[in-house]
């Protein structure tokens, strides 16, 4: 959870990472989303999550051995 109370959830079989806003049904898709792979735009298992108080979102992209950086707003 960041300092502005969004959830933040990484899904390993979708390849995916995404934001919910407290009491939120429908989270915000924030990292991936592209199937899994190793292109930039692309996960593969990511795992564990740090957000900084810039919201950009570092993942820890599992199966690619890698940390990748997603800024706040950029396109996934």
């Amino acid at each position: 959870m960041d300092d502005q109370r969004y959830l933040y959830v990484s899904e390993t079989d979708n390849s995916t990472v995404w934001r919910y806003e407290i009491g939120d049904k429908n989270g915000t898709l924030v990292a991936g989303g592209n199937g899994a792979g190793d292109g930039l735009n692309q996960l593969n298992t990511p795992y564990y999550i740090f957000v900084d108080q810039q919201q950009a979102v570092y993942v820890s992209d599992n199966s690619n051995h890698r940390i990748v950086k997603w800024n706040k707003g950029a396109t996934t």
